[in-house]
């Protein structure tokens, strides 16, 4: 095959390393001296520790030179150049474009695209602080007070991670509710909690007709006419969106209309217009400091040596672990509830990128891609599946984030989360000996037969990898460049595995299989409904 990940020479080098590896402990590891100053970096106010990974600097000399075999800098450069990097619907992929400066050029396709990224991000940002001082109102003449964002993945994940993370810069004056869920539970309730006057919809769907948005945005319009008539929908909605034909027939106004490009995907959009909620709930300064964030990582990321940049080493380790130390999934932990959404975003950031079984050149992949991505705040998540993960038999990779400032004015409170991070951090990497289960149930005086039962209950393995990242404070700009270092960790695994991060096509199967189901459901007879489906059937019209 043309693209062989497995015939690269640092790859066979990689993997007899690995071998080499194999019998040692992360304990072991970590107790060698100048261990986290040779596997630490910082950029800013963000630090990654990935000293608690079984690796060491022979460990990096490899995985760096497999990024030079795999070409990684002429690629990062062709990303940022606006050059087709996806090539199954043959675009560029530029999100960076969106949260870069207004200047200089940038040329995308043979055109200069800087002047119409302003333009629709200032025609946003006007009317979200238009929205936000009581300047724009509703068709009665009231003040907006509650904001209902209608859309799906990239028009709904990013947009609540971002505004539940930066709670504390939100606007009072205005509510800002999400509806994504096609089962109308999510749109009932909003709808049963706002009164029509003063709501505002936001429909952020790229082409205005994908199933679940345009279901939704619908049931909201009639909801809207039953309470204020037709005339009110070109005030109470907006849209982002390419398809005019489909905005006209339902009513959007057209100084209420924001383009979107199909050089940015939708889990890379929440730079561009479809953050219009995000704008609404922080402000248009914030939002800037949101995008400057991201367009600092992206400069560290195009000038940054291999071996000093932040979203390399992150995506080189990950295929470490994964690839040749054999972790299946990888825990997102974040110790400030600020960032308890976090883990979903990075759920269809990941998953809905790397998870393909293809690579560039269309041929069967032969080693493994993606990573499960799953996880919950810290505090919480010991008390619920960490149990699994210190004496359980999976083998798993952790990702610690944290803001050394605390997101509340309970500093104690906060300290303590941050001591719980470093000790489950070293918990997972050192583990509990047998020894030290025996010594400690000695100390406390327990009988010689005790100490035989109850010690083998008490061991932790250990030798689980966990890398540390650590922000200053948690705040527009630090979550930014949180977000765009997760998204460039996942384009630098994708060239290393030879795959294409920015198409999604296992997303497009069962959303056409789901047409044809629904016909069936209402069709007499409900044929070719598989047999559960027949029971369905038969349920919801039972009276």
């Amino acid at each position: 095959m043309a693209d062989d990940l497995l015939q690269a020479p640092a790859w066979k080098a990689l993997q007899r390393h690995a071998g080499e590896l194999s019998g040692t402990h992360l304990r072991d590891l970590l107790d060698q001296p100048g261990r986290f100053a040779a596997f630490s970096r910082q950029h800013g106010h963000c630090l990654l520790d990935f000293s608690r990974n079984r690796l060491t600097t022979d460990t990096l000399g490899l995985l760096i030179a497999l990024a030079g075999e795999r070409e990684l800098p002429r690629r990062i450069q062709t990303l940022f150049a606006g050059d087709v990097v996806n090539p199954t619907e043959n675009r560029p992929a530029q999100h960076m474009a969106v949260r870069g400066p207004d200047a200089p050029p940038l040329l995308v396709n043979g055109a200069d695209i800087r002047a119409e990224i302003v333009a629709e991000r200032e025609r946003m940002l006007a009317l979200a602080d238009a929205v936000r001082s009581g300047e724009f109102r509703g068709s009665t003449g009231g003040r907006i007070r509650h904001v209902v964002n209608i859309g799906i993945g990239g028009s709904d994940l990013g947009l609540v991670m971002a505004i539940e993370a930066l709670r504390e810069f939100r606007t009072r004056d205005v509510e800002v509710h999400f509806v994504s869920n096609v089962d109308g539970t999510q749109l009932a309730d909003v709808l049963d909690s706002v009164p029509a006057a003063e709501t505002l919809f936001i429909v952020c769907s790229k082409t205005f007709v994908t199933w679940e948005t345009a279901l939704n945005a619908n049931a909201a319009r009639t909801w809207l006419l039953g309470q204020l008539g037709e005339a009110a929908v070109a005030r109470h909605f907006v849209a982002v969106s390419v398809n005019a034909p489909a905005m006209d027939t339902f009513g959007i106004a057209g100084q209420h209309r924001f383009r979107m490009w199909d050089w940015v995907g939708g889990r890379y959009s929440l730079w561009s217009s479809i953050g219009l909620a995000i704008a609404i709930a922080i402000g248009s300064d914030h939002f800037r400091e949101l995008l400057a964030g991201g367009h600092e990582l992206d400069e560290h990321f195009r000038s940054a040596p291999l071996a000093d940049n932040l979203p390399v080493l992150l995506g080189l380790i990950g295929v470490w672990n994964q690839n040749l130390q054999g972790t299946t999934s990888q825990a997102i932990l974040p110790y400030d509830a600020r960032l308890h959404r976090f883990p979903a975003y990075l759920q269809q950031l990941e998953m809905e990128s790397n998870g393909k079984g293809v690579a560039r050149d269309g041929q069967p992949v032969r080693w493994g891609t993606g990573t499960i991505i799953w996880g919950e705040p810290g505090n919480n998540a010991q008390h619920s599946f960490f149990q699994l993960l210190h004496q359980g038999t999976a083998n798993f990779a952790a990702d610690f984030i944290a803001p050394v400032e605390g997101s509340s004015p309970y500093a104690d409170q906060h300290l303590v989360g941050l001591a719980n991070l470093l000790a489950q951090a070293e918990a997972f990497a050192r583990g509990y000996t047998l020894e030290a289960a025996r010594a400690e149930l000695v100390a406390k005086g327990r009988s010689p037969e005790e100490v035989a039962r109850l010690a083998p209950h008490k061991v932790h393995p250990g030798n689980h990898p966990s890398n540390i990242l650590l922000v200053r404070r948690l705040d527009p700009r630090s979550l930014g460049f949180l977000i765009a270092l997760y998204e460039q960790k996942v384009f630098v695994q994708s060239c290393i595995w030879g795959i294409n991060p920015f198409d999604q096509w296992g997303v497009e199967l069962g959303k056409l299989m789901a047409t044809g189901m629904h016909e069936a459901l209402l069709a007499p007879g409900g044929a070719g409904l598989p047999p559960i489906g027949q029971v369905m059937r038969a349920w919801a019209r039972d009276d």
